[in-house]
C-alpha cells in the first residue's frame, strides 16, 4: 500500500509539473488520468501491480 501511494503521489507531482511547464495541456492530462483510472478497473490491473512491485524490488536490490 505504501508503494502504490508513493507512486501515485510521484506521478501526480510529475503531472502537475508538466501542466505548469506547458509541456502537456490540461486536456491530454485529463485523458491520461482517466485512462489510468479506467485501466485500474480492468483485468490487467493485477498484472501491472505485480510488474511495478517487481520493478521496485529490483531497484531496491541495486547496490552502489
Amino acid at each position: 500500500m505504501a508503494l502504490s501511494l508513493s507512486v501515485v503521489l510521484l506521478l501526480g507531482i510529475i503531472l502537475i509539473v508538466l501542466i505548469r511547464g506547458k509541456s502537456i495541456k490540461a486536456g491530454p492530462a485529463m485523458v491520461a488520468i482517466l485512462f489510468g483510472f479506467f485501466l485500474a478497473s480492468t483485468g490487467m490491473a493485477p498484472s501491472i501491480n505485480r510488474f511495478l512491485n517487481s520493478l521496485a524490488e529490483t531497484i531496491n536490490h541495486i547496490s552502489f
